[in-house]
């Protein structure tokens, strides 16, 4: 475990705000079908409060950049051009011809060819069966002490995860639904359900809920559990002193066809990241590199890859609500990660580009949310505060994407 703070400040601090040090966290992910993952490595500033000043600062900001509009011309991305092949990639390198169009967005042959995620049919179903079947065991796993591996009547499995905080479930939520709005497909399905050892969905594992010690009634989220997962390491052109990915030939020079497809899903991570300032992988790999030149070697904390080659977006706790409580502090390393990046999905552009437009994007956050989650209603939404930073760092996003057009498309 990388040691951020001394043990008895780390301690105080997580006990003032109700997190514990207890290993891992993450909602879902498991390097084989029989057991859980091991637990990832950084949690010591999950918990870092704000001081009421810095709080002030942080309101006046929102305020004064609550819905900036980027200079120029409304922009979205262009179709694709007729002719343009759209084969899709295989083995061997790549060239830059082949990946880059218009500039700044990844090729139709290139994004034609993603690896499996999850699909909308294949999330409605698994949200259902979550909601309705039922479970029949709860067992330690999935990261904190407090959530659990939850087996159901078919043989399917879900992280169940008990929040310390509520916080920490409405995060995760609203993380998922953002990652829908956006049409990126790799945070897995997600369900919330309700405590409740009387309802015939939790009847059967009355006993494991009482020896948990939950509180009866409490809003938990379901996440779907995945197989055979493996760890992810930062790609070699975000590694390097540099650190850089935009369309040149020396930012892609020698990439084979598959490692274009991982890099196409880590451009949508990092605009993912930063617009739910999610502290709690990248950047705090960033903050690490102070005392350790080597962590972007090692794999990447709550980010791993399926069989066929899909990154996982795991364990999104700290974004949204809890990352937008601390962003003072991360904001530094989400604006770094940011310049890094100049080579977009056109549909992930397209859509901030819509949401920016509108200039309403919490809402339309909110209408999916309560379309898709019946418990939605009692978990919540985002404060006012959080909302118009939810706007202010879509705007933000926008603008980047033009600056790197600006920049590129000659």
């Amino acid at each position: 475990m990388r040691v951020l703070l001394p043990a008895l400040a780390l301690l105080s601090l997580l006990g003032l705000l109700g997190f514990s040090l207890e290993p891992g966290g993450k909602p879902l992910g498991a390097v084989s079908s029989s057991a859980p993952a091991k637990a990832k490595s950084f949690r010591t500033l999950l918990a870092v409060s704000l001081s009421p000043e810095a709080g002030r600062r942080r309101r006046r900001r929102s305020r004064r950049s609550s819905a900036p509009r980027a200079q120029g011309r409304d922009w979205a991305p262009p179709p694709p051009p007729a002719g343009r092949s759209s084969r899709p990639l295989r083995g061997g390198t790549v060239q830059l011809a082949d990946v880059v169009d218009r500039g700044v967005f990844w090729s139709d042959r290139v994004d034609r060819t993603p690896p499996a995620g999850f699909s909308e049919l294949h999330v409605k179903r698994w949200q259902l069966k979550a909601r309705s079947s039922r479970l029949v065991s709860l067992e330690r796993g999935c990261g904190r002490m407090s959530n659990r591996l939850a087996s159901f009547s078919d043989g399917t499995r879900a992280c169940l995860r008990y929040g310390i905080n509520p916080d920490q479930v409405l995060g995760e939520t609203l993380s998922f639904y953002l990652s829908r709005l956006l049409g990126i497909r790799n945070v897995p399905a997600l369900a919330l359900s309700r405590v409740n050892t009387n309802a015939e969905q939790w009847l059967r594992v009355r006993q494991d809920v009482q020896g948990s010690q939950w509180a009866d009634k409490t809003i938990v989220s379901l996440t779907e559990w995945i197989s055979n997962l493996t760890d992810v390491v930062t790609p070699p052109s975000l590694r390097t002193e540099r650190r850089r990915l935009h369309p040149l030939a020396e930012d892609l020079a020698n990439v084979t066809g598959q490692e274009v497809l991982e890099l196409v899903q880590w451009s949508d991570l990092i605009l993912f990241d930063y617009l739910t300032a999610n502290f709690d992988r990248l950047a705090s790999n960033l903050l690490s590199l102070q005392w350790d030149s080597r962590v972007m070697e090692r794999s990447t904390n709550n980010l791993h890859r399926t069989a066929k080659g899909a990154l996982v977006f795991i364990d999104n706790e700290a974004g949204l609500v809890h990352g937008y409580r601390v962003l003072p502090m991360w904001d530094r390393y989400h604006e770094s990660l940011l310049r890094m990046l100049c080579i977009f999905r056109k549909e992930t552009a397209r859509k901030i580009a819509e949401l920016h437009k509108s200039q309403n994007a919490a809402g339309q956050l909110l209408d999916l949310y309560r379309a898709s989650e019946p418990l939605a209603p009692q978990m919540g939404f985002l404060s006012e505060e959080h909302a118009q930073m939810v706007q202010s760092r879509t705007d933000r996003l926008y603008k980047h994407i033009l600056q790197c057009k600006a920049k590129y498309s000659k």
